[in-house]
């Protein structure tokens, strides 16, 4: 019920965010504040409130100020009366302006405590609910944990970042702070300076506050809609922005896959297209937030019509003094322009207003799924061990018409090993998953010592269960504490402990070599070791941890053979009466007693003790064949068998008739691994040429992109066929083949004749063929002048761009980014990115910024006329309606000019940080790829710089860049007029701009440093929240939540406190920066009365200077607000900048310029190897090896040997150390890669699966146009893989979408989807990286005819493996030892060879 229960809120859950979001209200930017939270919310919002208050106190000494000059003007002052009484009111305005400061260094310091505080508890919140989660949970996020944990931080940014710039995107701490601060503090501040002074006006003349605010209502309305109009759009662009963070995550994740398979240019085309489509999305928000500003200026400006008019004829009537009529205009006017300056916030306050209750919908979902999950309480004083699991059912939430257990009982009694065996997808792994109860049983029940699963304490569960996955996740921690997480109380455990349990997983070798040993950190996930290394840091984890109950998953498939016995030997000897559950494919492990289960299809088809398995008749899961493998004959003496055992030795349940007691025989020990299979599914078809061809718009326009690519560029059409693809090129030189050909495919030579396999012939066998290759060997040599003849030599490649202009300003000498480019650097990268039309909307855009500048200082002469007006003596009316109409014509030409300019340079703003991102995006991945081995270009740092870091980088341009210019413009020209108006009245107002700059500079570089250093201390907790919840499996079998919740409290602790001392530093600047403008307002004034009274200059000049200058500084005022938000849209900047700029084609990637039809011999000269980023020695020391075409190879030998190293160095992922890699003579440097890839798939040991529908994984970055990816081709490969039964069981067929990394399916079902993959693209050459560690017998089986066919029609294949069968397949074994070749030579013959190193590693010395 509780997975019903969960998929029916999952089928709403989208509905219903949409649905919050539409509803959004304003208290949710508060979902996050908290009781403790209200002393400093209270002294935050009453220092806002008085600080509000002081633009209302400054209209009223305004205009009183300007009440002495109109009496001047009108000759009812002397100028001595002047003087006095101005002096009087710039007093008032020097104390106001002392005030100013101390109130907004108490407001704004608050506000950012505020934050902080808020920012803590939305940190501490999510990752409370999402430690509280059940992995159903997990299971149904559609775009998989990943992209979880981006959208949830991306919400938690816009609620209570509300998208303000601050860290690069995904840092929600900092981004948390800043809206929850200054921009939500500014509103507060805004509404009651709009209030304030809305209520001085109406109380000075409240006549005239009505006629002139007479237009606001209406004006509310159509402010209103267009909010309205807007949300939709905000919405639609959350959408596509979380499915371009998805595609950037999935691809950086894969980036094996996509080099490999040359998807390079599909990716990036992929990315692009959900980037343009978030493009359009916020073009309508930008064209409504335009219109609404344009429209609002308008409003403001219009407002002196109907004003001035009434205040001269009130005026006139004497009902009101001019003084009282300024008074209530005047503040009238900022009671408008504090309403104004909201508006260029709105589109982002209605994101985080979107965010806040999308946000709030989760956190409610968390919280009644949690209700509905059934919590046991009951805690044992002793485990024993007993599990009996009673006819169970159950399904995966990702698949919810699949049944993984069908009404299965399994008894694994205390103190007993049971082994569990079945094919792929059989339900072997669900178990374990059921135990350590990650999930609830649909029907059925799970008994732990006669005790019911549900009602005990899971932390008391998991404690005594110790689960072992076969990819074994490792922490960014030393090996010490990887291995003492096992313990609850790690920080106790002691060197001697860990010691005991490395003997156990033999890891003491690995250890010894590596230059720090156990204080060795490991690298995110592990990356630094390699598979089996992490799996036998794992066992010693488990070893360390010693429960009560252990379940090995697979766990030592990375291990070679001799590894893996004698890992198994130890676990025995360790578990010996103790509970032991292993899952695994091989049979090899498994001791005549000890007990086995067989799953076929969810259910339980056979079981007992393995002698009794072994007498019995083919079972269902494989018919009669001749074994490869010698199982133990162990002769101890059987345990006593518990009650249910002791009633049969046998059993064979169906779905039919579960429970039947059989009595069988058989003569072969592995009939309980293969069931009968047809030969006709194995290979016939996929070789066929005709197949039909589905039209996808998709890939045509992927193709349309890749062919509109810069020249040079590597075309994705190659990957679809290379001359002589598959074709064995005759002995006079390689012959080219039209891979366009609608006919093209894999040719059908005959078989070759069936290899002898009297093993007395071996030797002789062996040495034939040696002689053989190595004359072909030297007949390639003789023909290298001819055969180079042959290959296509591409275009010289682009010269790197390391020396880009740009990279001084982003990166030191070392190339290590630099924290913050000057906005300068930044802003000379936009004309070089535009295109030709973008780059007409910039300068358009600027020419209206410009006349939106010039409109300032002309509104400020009108309006000086205006106030002239107060003091003619006749025919006042008509020029106050005069120049009042003059001042609607302004504000008309303004509104127009400002809505086109933050239309325009939005607008460009998004083309501008669009292609950055394209650019990036294309860059990252072709960096080598030692480059992402780096912590620093992390897959979640990379994802989150192109995705929230893009987004607050356009506000430089759309937002900051065209006010500067606006300012700066504004204050030139009002400068030239002022000073040709009155030079000494302007002279002294710019004495005091050395003060004002010196102090908005040192907030600058105060606001800076400290942003940085808060974006610091964001980053490390946000890397423990993604690192957490990443791994949340891992995490929570190891009960490891209180300590990982304990590390993020300290980290987010440093974030808080380095927050504090940041709210200390720019409060006091940001207060002293403010009163400096009113300051510099007092002198003005003071002086203008001195200048007046000399009667040097007129008494409507001096205003008129008033005017431009006070309407000027106000508007550079403004930039003071912006200043933390343009550090923070700079160090964002930066970081994208630094992609954007990275090296392009200079890596060895790109170093060659030939392209091979074949592949030839390939030849390893002496190479030595060293992974860049990883602490160990080298892992290659001067390998020779030869590898001759169209052959089959195994490639055998301990973990750590250096064999995945050669298939990397092969697919040229990284370059050799030093030595010579040669393709058929030519050295890998000299060959362009991409071809060389096209020639080459692989299959890794972690099969990469990406977030879209099978079929297209399957047929991943082919050309459309190809007939291999068409559907038939797609079919027939997926039955190659064996997997095409189990697709088009699903109710989608090839269209199931699998989700990002696989989610939805098992470890062998991904596995055969990437060796149908790697089939589909029909290579020369086929890599299988322990392609078959997480396959079942069956198909395993499979894959070895697969390997014997491939090699008859001349298709060489690579097999990395330590399973013996897989071996026996090929036709030479290279066993590697220490990185280098110890022997090679047929399996027959170096598995019979007395004192030979595979005789070792098979455990039969």
């Amino acid at each position: 019920m509780d997975a019903d229960v969960e998929e029916q809120n999952d089928r709403s859950r989208r509905g219903s965010e949409a649905s919050q979001a539409s509803k959004a209200r304003w208290r949710s930017l508060f979902a996050f504040t908290s009781h403790s939270h209200t002393l400093p919310l209270c002294l935050a919002l009453t220092l806002a409130v008085a600080s509000g208050v002081v633009t209302p106190v400054l209209s009223y000494l305004l205009g009183k100020v300007f009440d002495c000059f109109t009496r001047f003007g009108g000759g009812k002052y002397t100028g001595h009366e002047l003087v006095k009484n101005v002096s009087r009111y710039c007093i008032g305005l020097t104390g106001l302006g002392a005030a100013s400061g101390a109130l907004h260094t108490g407001y704004f310091g608050f506000w950012l405590v505020f934050g902080e505080l808020q920012a803590n508890c939305a940190r501490d919140s999510l990752f409370a609910e999402m430690l509280e989660k059940d992995m159903e949970w997990y299971d149904l996020r559609k775009d998989g944990t990943e992209a979880l944990i981006q959208r949830l931080q991306t919400y938690v940014q816009d609620i209570v970042a509300l998208k303000i710039p601050v860290d690069n995107g995904c840092r929600q701490i900092r981004e948390f702070q800043m809206a929850t601060s200054q921009p939500l503090g500014f509103a507060v501040q805004s509404t009651v300076t709009a209030i304030s002074a809305l209520g001085l006006a109406l109380y000075t003349a409240w006549d005239l506050t009505l006629i002139t605010i007479a237009t606001i209502p209406f004006a509310a309305i159509i402010l209103a809609w267009i909010s309205a109009k807007m949300q939709p759009s905000i919405d639609a662009q959350a959408k596509e922005l979380s499915t371009a963070s998805k595609l950037a995550n999935n691809a950086l994740q894969a980036i094996d896959t996509i080099k490999c398979f040359n998807g390079q240019d599909f990716e990036t085309w992929q990315y692009a297209r959900a980037i343009r489509s978030a493009a359009k999305k916020y073009l309508i928000q930008a064209k409504a937030n335009a219109l609404q500003i344009g429209f609002v200026r308008f409003v403001t400006l219009s407002m002196f019509v109907q004003g001035f008019w009434y205040g001269s004829h009130i005026v006139i009537k004497g009902k009101k003094d001019p003084g009282q009529v300024l008074t209530a205009f005047w503040s009238c006017l900022m009671a408008l322009q504090a309403a104004e300056q909201i508006l260029p916030q709105m589109i982002v306050l209605e994101k985080g207003r979107a965010a806040g209750a999308t946000l709030e919908a989760i956190l409610s979902q968390m919280g009644r799924r949690r209700r509905v999950i059934m919590t046991g309480s009951l805690v044992p004083h002793f485990c024993e061990g007993d599990i009996e699991v009673r006819n169970v059912t159950f399904r995966y939430p990702s698949r919810p018409d699949q049944l993984a257990l069908q009404g299965s009982s399994f008894f694994f009694p205390a103190g007993e090993t049971t082994f569990v065996i079945g094919q792929s997808g059989s339900g072997k792994s669900t178990l374990g998953n059921l135990l350590m109860r990650f999930y609830e049983p649909l029907a059925g029940q799970i008994l732990m010592d006669g005790n019911a699963l549900q009602t005990l304490d899971v932390q008391w569960l998991r404690n005594n269960i110790t689960l072992v996955q076969q990819q074994s996740i490792l922490f960014n921690e030393t090996i010490f504490k990887n291995i003492a997480f096992g313990r609850r109380d790690w920080h106790r455990v002691r060197r001697e402990e860990v010691k005991r349990s490395i003997d156990t997983a033999f890891l003491q070798h690995t250890i010894n070599d590596l230059p720090k040993g156990l204080d060795t950190v490991v690298g995110t996930g592990g990356n630094a070791m390699s598979g089996g290394q992490r799996q036998r840091v794992a066992i010693a984890r488990a070893r360390l941890r010693d429960t009560p109950i252990l379940i090995l998953d697979e766990a030592t498939s990375a291990l070679d053979h001799v590894s893996k016995s004698m890992v198994m030997e130890a676990v025995r000897e360790w578990r010996r009466g103790k509970t032991t559950i292993i899952i695994t494919h091989d049979l090899s492990q498994i001791e005549d007693d000890e007990y086995a289960y067989i799953l076929d299809k969810g259910v339980v088809v056979q079981e007992g003790y393995r002698y009794a398995l072994r007498k019995g008749p083919a079972g269902p899961l494989g018919a009669p064949r001749r074994p490869s493998i010698n199982f133990p004959m162990s002769s101890k003496r059987l345990p006593r068998l518990p009650e249910e055992r002791r009633k049969t030795s046998i059993t064979t349940t169906n779905s039919r008739s579960r429970g039947s007691t059989i009595s069988v025989r058989s003569h072969d020990s592995l009939d309980i691994l293969y069931h009968p299979r047809p030969q006709s599914v194995l290979l016939p078809g996929i070789f066929s040429p005709a197949a039909e061809r589905t039209q996808s718009v998709r890939r045509s326009q992927f193709e349309s992109y890749v062919s509109s690519t810069a020249a040079g560029a590597f075309t994705m059409h190659r990957t679809s066929g290379i001359p002589g693809f598959f074709a064995r090129p005759p002995d006079g030189a390689a012959e080219p083949i039209d891979h366009t050909d609608p006919n093209f495919g894999w040719p059908l030579p005959a078989p070759r004749e069936q290899k002898r396999q009297d093993l007395s012939l071996v030797n002789e066998l062996h040495q034939s063929r040696a002689s053989t290759r190595r004359t072909a060997i030297r007949r390639q040599a003789n023909r290298t002048a001819q055969r180079l003849s042959n290959v296509i030599p591409m275009k010289a490649v682009e010269p790197p761009t390391e020396d880009h202009p740009i990279r001084e300003h982003i990166c030191d000498k070392a190339g290590n980014p630099r924290p913050v480019a000057p906005i300068k650097t930044i802003l000379l990268t936009v004309w070089p990115t535009l295109t030709w039309r973008h780059r007409t909307l910039l300068i358009l855009g600027f020419l209206c910024a410009a006349i939106h500048a010039a409109a300032t200082p002309v509104f400020s002469w009108v309006f000086s006329k205006l106030l002239s007006t107060f003091f003619l003596p006749t025919n006042r009316s008509w020029e106050a309606l005069k120049w009042s109409l003059s001042v609607l014509g302004v504000g008309g030409g303004d509104a127009v000019a400002t809505y086109f300019l933050h239309y325009l340079l939005e607008s460009c703003g998004q083309a501008w940080v669009d292609s950055l991102r394209v650019e990036a995006m294309k860059r990252i991945i072709d960096q080598p790829r030692a480059w992402f081995d780096k912590d620093k270009n992390s897959v979640s740092k990379l994802t989150e710089c192109l995705d929230r870091n893009a987004e607050e980088m356009r506000n430089l341009l759309g937002r900051f860049a065209g006010f500067m210019f606006v300012v700066v413009v504004m204050l030139l020209t009002a400068l030239v007029w002022s000073l040709a108006v009155c030079w000494k009245l302007t002279l002294v107002g710019l004495a005091s701009a050395p003060f004002l700059y010196t102090v908005t500079k040192l907030y600058q570089a105060v606001s800076g440093k400290w942003e940085g250093r808060s974006n610091d201390a964001g980053t490390a907790a946000a890397s423990i929240f993604t690192e957490t919840f990443s791994n949340v499996r891992t995490v929570r079998a190891l009960t490891l939540e209180a300590y990982l919740h304990e590390k993020y409290l300290r980290s987010t602790e440093n974030a808080f406190h380095v927050g504090l001392r940041r709210s200390a530093y720019s409060s006091i600047f940001y207060g002293i920066s403010d009163s400096g403008i009113v300051l510099a307002t007092a002198l003005i004034f003071y002086y203008g009365a001195i200048v007046a009274a000399s009667r040097a200059f007129t008494t409507q000049n001096i205003i008129t200077v008033f005017s431009m200058l006070l309407f000027s500084i106000s508007n550079a005022n403004a930039i003071i607000a912006f200043i933390p938000q343009i550090n923070s849209s700079c160090a964002t900047a930066t970081r994208l900048l630094r992609l954007a700029h990275l090296p392009h084609k200079s890596s060895h990637e790109h170093s060659g310029h030939i392209r091979l039809s074949a592949l030839g011999t390939i030849a390893f000269d002496h190479v030595n190897f060293t992974y860049p980023s990883r602490p160990m020695g080298p892992v290659l020391n001067a390998l020779s090896l030869t590898l001759a075409p169209h052959t089959s190879i195994a490639l055998v030998g301990a973990s750590g040997s250096g064999k995945s190293t050669v298939a990397s160095l092969i697919l040229g992922l990284y370059p050799p150390t030093s030595g010579v890699l040669t393709f058929d003579s030519i050295s890998v440097s000299a060959l362009h890669l991409p071809s060389l890839r096209s020639l080459i798939a692989i299959v890794s040991q972690t099969p990469q699966t990406f977030a879209t529908s099978i079929a297209s994984n399957i047929a991943y970055a082919l050309p459309e146009r190809s007939t291999l990816a068409s559907r038939a081709a797609i079919e027939r490969a997926a039955e190659v893989a064996g997997i095409h039964s189990f697709i088009t069981s699903l109710p989608r067929g090839y269209e199931t979408y699998i989700g990002e990394g696989g989610t939805g399916l098992s470890g062998g079902q991904a596995q055969r989807i990437a060796i149908a993959r790697a089939v589909a693209r029909q290579p020369l050459l086929l890599i299988l990286d322990e392609a078959t560690s997480a396959l079942d017998g069956e198909n395993a089986r499979g894959i070895r005819e697969l390997v014997r066919r491939l090699t008859d029609q001349g298709v060489g294949v690579l097999m990395v493996t330590h399973d013996r069968e897989m071996m026996a397949a090929c036709e030479e074994v290279v066993v590697l030892k220490d990185g280098v070749v110890a022997e090679q030579g047929p399996f027959g013959y170096l598995a019979q060879k007395y004192g030979g190193e595979l005789r070792r590693l098979l455990g039969e010395t």
